[in-house]
């Protein structure tokens, strides 16, 4: 569960709050997940210059650290998954995109494929985000719907090509 709380002026002195609140884009008033995702596509082209072993081990090692991350910047907030640490959004978008073809077109299907898992947390995620605390539970609800936007992706991808 997110806890709304105005973004914290740490987030532009204290190195790690900026990261973890998406370079400051979850300081944003509205939508601050959103915004985070947007902020995660410019790096998709550079993500997709790798092979897709590489992709992969991005992914596992922005996971571990977000786990560390967030669970760094949400206790130096005293607040559980503060809403403005949209580091989760970046990962789940990058899985989402993970093994995409390249192109705006589908960067912009990923964003949305993803936005809907991210709101509308279907089984389990909701339940892992009102349960799983601490940097692994921030993380661990986004992951998950970065997988199954990725599933979808996956389909969309079969399907159409």
């Amino acid at each position: 569960m997110t806890d709304t709380v105005k973004a914290p002026s740490t987030v532009w002195r204290n190195p790690w709050h900026f990261v973890a609140f998406g370079f400051g884009s979850g300081t944003l008033p509205k939508a601050p997940g959103t915004w985070g995702s947007l902020v995660a596509l410019p790096f998709i082209p550079l993500w997709q210059m790798l092979p897709d072993w590489g992709y992969w081990l991005m992914l596992g090692v922005t996971m571990l650290f977000g786990c560390w991350l967030c669970g760094k910047v949400a206790t130096d907030l005293k607040v559980h998954d503060h809403e403005g640490i949209v580091w989760d959004e970046m990962v789940g978008m990058w899985i989402t995109l993970w093994l995409v073809p390249e192109g705006w077109v589908w960067l912009l299907l990923g964003f949305l494929v993803f936005r809907v898992m991210d709101i509308a947390k279907p089984w389990p995620i909701r339940w892992i985000d009102r349960h799983v605390h601490g940097g692994f539970g921030i993380m661990l609800d986004d992951v998950l719907a970065g997988v199954f936007a990725w599933l979808a992706m996956q389909l969309i991808v079969w399907a159409v090509l």
